[in-house]
């Protein structure tokens, strides 16, 4: 149950200052041109979401259990943040997508004049290419070990403990509920450490297919945890009523099921044996086909 809109009220003002505390604290550690009105709107958001959701009866103190999610908040924001145009983005895909196709053709890492001729350019924007991309990595993923230090706790608290495996329950939802092609290369990838060259063989493709593939499948990932964990995050369709957004919408609607389901079977092994709940086994199953059809389209 929700707290009443008084409750959330007296939660939020009383607790205000953590939110500047936390973003006054990662803004020592992040690029000069990282927003503080940015960061600051995050952690409140997160902190009246917090206040919403608090549930005294944990015995977790209230600013324990906000500082966790505007912690959270703030590193969501910061990887959110894209510091690089469009184009740029387009410019350095484009570089690396030769210099990978270069180097399964050549057996070596190709040149900076190799790849410069493969596209038809010149060294000079093969380089600047390479300088957005490098500076977009550093202002998102250089940062993260510093932040993590900056964040983490000794040890792990049980209002931390209950967040982490809510998240853990619905990542392993949403790599099951990806279409069967999209689930057989994040798992090549990523469990089995794949390389790109190897896959893209396998299946037939060039690697930046399988580029392209990892990417649609991290951000459907990605939308498919938010829509039930952090639903604000997720962006807005352009086409609401769109067979893409019905089909993203029945993905969204598999991982929550399958993240339930994990949530209950965790809850059965952790309690020891009981009564299973009502579940028909074919029930995940027959989701997970619908959406494989859905995709199919």
């Amino acid at each position: 149950m929700r707290n009443s809109p008084e409750a959330v009220n007296d939660l939020v003002t009383a607790n205000l200052p953590l939110v500047g505390y936390h973003v006054s604290e990662l803004l020592g550690r992040v690029p000069a041109y990282v927003s503080r009105d940015d960061l600051s709107s995050a952690g409140s958001l997160a902190l009246v979401q917090a206040a919403q959701a608090y549930d005294a009866e944990t015995g977790v103190p209230f600013a324990r259990y906000a500082a966790l999610r505007i912690r959270g908040a703030l590193l969501d924001e910061l990887r959110s943040m894209d510091w690089v145009s469009r184009g740029a983005r387009q410019r350095a895909r484009r570089v690396s997508t030769t210099s990978d196709e270069l180097t399964s053709k050549l057996g070596r890492t190709p040149s900076r004049e190799e790849i410069a001729s493969a596209m038809g350019t010149g060294v000079a924007e093969v380089d600047a290419a390479r300088s957005d991309a490098d500076r977009r990595i550093l202002s998102i993923e250089a940062f993260d070990s510093a932040i993590a230090d900056t964040v983490s706790e000794p040890s792990i608290g049980p209002e931390e403990n209950v967040l982490v495996n809510e998240k853990m329950q619905h990542l392993h939802a949403a790599v099951k509920a990806l279409p069967e092609r999209l689930r057989y290369v994040v798992e090549e990838l990523f469990f089995h450490d794949r390389p790109v060259v190897e896959l893209a063989e396998e299946l037939g493709v060039t690697q930046s297919r399988i580029s392209q593939l990892r990417t649609e499948a991290l951000g459907l990932m990605k939308d498919g945890m938010n829509a039930s964990l952090e639903p604000t995050l997720v962006p807005v369709a352009e086409r609401p009523d769109g067979v893409a957004e019905r089909r993203r919408k029945a993905y969204f609607d598999l991982v929550a099921q399958q993240a339930s389901f994990l949530a209950r079977a965790s809850t059965i092994a952790s309690t020891g044996p009981a009564v299973l709940p009502q579940q028909r086994p074919s029930a995940v199953p027959a989701a997970a086909h619908a959406s494989e059809v859905a995709y199919a389209g």
